[in-house]
């Protein structure tokens, strides 16, 4: 495998658990030809590294403060990411920060690395995502389908039974 998606956030503090809601859709509702792996990075920051030495394209999916409307949606890639994680929304923030920078200069980036990044509304204590969010989620994890399409991933939307 030479493709990983990480979502990222703490999933005790409502809209920053986004990163780990859009990989548990993935699973639930899409298969990926060639297959991809698919991880719940949570929190664990520096503890990643090895994911990103790993594989040759990431896309890691969180929410960011980019100063605007909750449930801003936006793709960065390369070195535009950077700038973004510097103001921090949380404890976690540092450490993707951090893994990133760390991985710059052990040369570890891989060929390709995306943010998905979401605009949160609240990052207060609590299990669920903000309505503004949770009514995001689907808009959020069809970005990362279309990334994977343009990298030639075939994303196969699964069909329940009732």
């Amino acid at each position: 495998m030479e493709v990983c998606i990480i979502g990222v956030g703490n999933i005790l503090m409502q809209d920053e658990g986004v990163g780990p809601k859009v990989v548990e859709l993935l699973r639930k509702e899409y298969t990926f030809e060639p297959e991809i792996e698919i991880i719940d990075g949570g929190t664990l920051g520096l503890d990643l590294l090895p994911y990103i030495e790993k594989y040759k394209k990431i896309i890691i999916v969180d929410v960011v403060d980019f100063g605007k409307e909750a449930g801003f949606i936006k793709v960065l890639k390369g070195d535009e990411i950077p700038p973004y994680l510097r103001t921090k929304l949380s404890v976690h923030h540092v450490g993707v920060q951090d893994l990133l920078e760390v991985a710059r200069l052990m040369n570890f980036l891989p060929e390709e690395l995306v943010l998905v990044g979401i605009q949160p509304e609240s990052i207060d204590l609590g299990l669920d995502l903000t309505s503004t969010l949770a009514g995001k989620l689907n808009e959020l994890t069809d970005e990362v389908i279309k990334i994977l399409s343009k990298w030639g991933i075939k994303c196969v939307l699964r069909f329940h039974q009732k």
